[in-house]
């Protein structure tokens, strides 16, 4: 039953992932929803830039890694990448993140070895993959002031999402799109943008594995993913490049929010897999691949950090490298760098 419902909501994802790129009739349908939640939306970011609500500076910069979009665009990869980045030029940065279906209530750490269960599966990602702090809440406030006081060496955060939450002031926004871009151009729910495309911000990633051109936007930059060699989910050590996974038979299967952006990437390596697209952050509560008759199954990192329990050898992981172009880089170091910390 489990499984069923997961196809279904997968299905449905797609479908309303679909027709959010185009204006028909499911979204004219929806414009006077779409209506009332832009006029939400407008009042509240209106009572913090008229000073009616106050932004609260956490004591050091502030870079938020967001989307206007809903669902996956790529942000993760690009959190560990600016983070690796901040630290090569002498900053010391820390993490913030709701960390989706977290369970805490109050700021909490999270490192290599906390559930996903508990702090959610992208945290558990980034603390792995570079050993920073990195601490999850809803309200990033909060969560931000716990990091501090906890390592108060960190003199710049990284929020990973968050480009709603007014209150965290903020010395920088990055907005990442995917190939989808604005889709039809409508906001929720009748199409996928949660503010307007015009929205401010510093500058634009667009994440493409498909190299269409990119809109002529100020200050819009491509993200660059490339796999790295595969390795095995039950014993890491064991490293294959993908090429050596071509003939095979196998499936790849993703829970992200764009997993077409996952089989493209495979795709663009020469291999061939059978598609097994699922719900974003997918709980992975059983092995949904016992009855695939193959020998190898692909996933990506985010779904790994699931997955540690089980013992199916077939299970391959594939990484991926985020490459932020040196002038974006260097735009996000002038503004810190011009920023005092409180």
């Amino acid at each position: 039953m489990d499984r069923f419902a997961d196809r279904i909501k997968a299905r449905a994802q797609a479908y309303v992932t679909r027709e959010w790129q185009r204006r028909g009739a499911f979204a004219w349908a929806l414009t006077p929803a779409a209506a009332l939640f832009g006029a939400i939306a407008a009042f509240r970011r209106a009572t913090f830039a008229l000073g009616w609500r106050e932004r609260v500076d956490v004591g050091v910069p502030v870079v938020v890694v967001g989307n206007v979009t809903v669902g996956g665009t790529g942000k993760t990869p690009t959190v560990i990448a600016l983070v690796d980045a901040l630290r090569a030029a002498g900053f010391t940065p820390g993490v913030v993140s709701r960390g989706y279906g977290s369970k805490a209530g109050e700021p909490r750490p999270v490192t290599s070895a906390s559930s996903p269960a508990q702090v959610g599966d992208e945290p558990v990602l980034i603390a792995r993959r570079t050993s920073v702090p990195v601490w999850v809440c809803a309200d990033r406030v909060a969560c931000a002031k716990a990091l501090r006081a906890a390592h108060d060496d960190v003199d710049v955060i990284v929020s990973d999402d968050g480009l709603q939450h007014y209150r965290l002031a903020r010395a920088v926004e990055l907005v990442v799109f995917d190939q989808r871009l604005g889709g039809n151009g409508f906001l929720l729910p009748a199409g996928p943008l949660r503010e307007p495309l015009s929205r401010h911000r510093d500058a634009t990633l667009i994440n493409n594995p498909f190299e269409r051109a990119l809109p002529p936007w100020p200050d819009t930059f491509a993200l660059t993913l490339a796999p790295g060699d595969a390795w095995h989910l039950g014993d890491p050590s064991l490293r294959r490049p993908l090429a050596q996974f071509i003939g095979a038979r196998m499936l790849a299967a993703a829970g992200i929010g764009a997993p077409e952006r996952f089989f493209a990437t495979l795709r663009a390596a020469g291999l061939a897999p059978a598609t097994r697209p699922l719900p974003d952050h997918y709980a992975f509560r059983d092995n949904p691949f016992v009855n695939e008759p193959v020998d190898a199954i692909l996933v990506t990192e985010k779904d790994a950090v699931k997955l540690s329990a089980w013992r199916d050898a077939r299970i391959w992981v594939v990484p991926v490298e985020a490459t932020l172009p040196a002038r974006l880089i260097a735009l996000v170091v002038e503004k810190l760098r011009g920023r005092s910390p409180a």
